[in-house]
């Protein structure tokens, strides 16, 4: 069982926005296409958050072409490249189910103009922007360090011809 929770504690990623049920979020998410690789950004509301520690997930819905998308995101996947506030809610439940029944202005989720919610966004949005470019930077050097290792791989097949 130890051996488990080890495993998991280094599956966690240390620094996690503090975005909450309620939130309009944009999640930039990372997918792969045979060997190209892209970001999809969703935009949408934070239903609910599910599960605890590296199984976390929360969910975010959205309305496309009057339709409402709901997706299930891992909060501790590699490929949730960060997770940007749009515009914080006010919600009184941990899970925000009945807005699937609402429609148009209905299925709107109040805003709070109080400095404490506005400095948490500022916050949570500053911390997402420096955690994607640390993994902007760590990535370019893992490709740098791999096309070095296929360069050196190359020259030394061609010296044994």
């Amino acid at each position: 069982m130890d051996l488990i929770k080890t495993i998991e504690e280094q599956q966690k990623k240390p620094n996690i926005p503090d975005f909450r049920v309620g939130d309009t979020v944009k999640v930039y998410f990372e997918i792969i296409e045979g060997k190209t690789k892209r970001i999809q950004v969703y935009e949408g509301l934070v239903l609910c958050f599910k599960n605890s520690g590296v199984r976390r997930t929360f969910t975010v819905r959205k309305e496309s072409y009057g339709v409402g998308v709901e997706r299930i995101f891992p909060v501790n996947s590699p490929r949730v490249i960060k997770v940007e506030i749009v515009r914080p809610g006010k919600v009184r439940r941990a899970k925000l189910y009945y807005v699937r029944d609402k429609v148009g202005k209905a299925a709107k989720i109040k805003e709070p103009f109080d400095p404490k919610s506005v400095k948490r966004v500022a916050e949570a949005n500053a911390l997402a922007n420096a955690n994607a470019a640390k993994e902007q930077a760590l990535m370019a050097e893992i490709k740098a360090e791999t096309a070095a290792e296929a360069a050196a791989n190359k020259s030394s097949k061609g010296k044994k011809k």
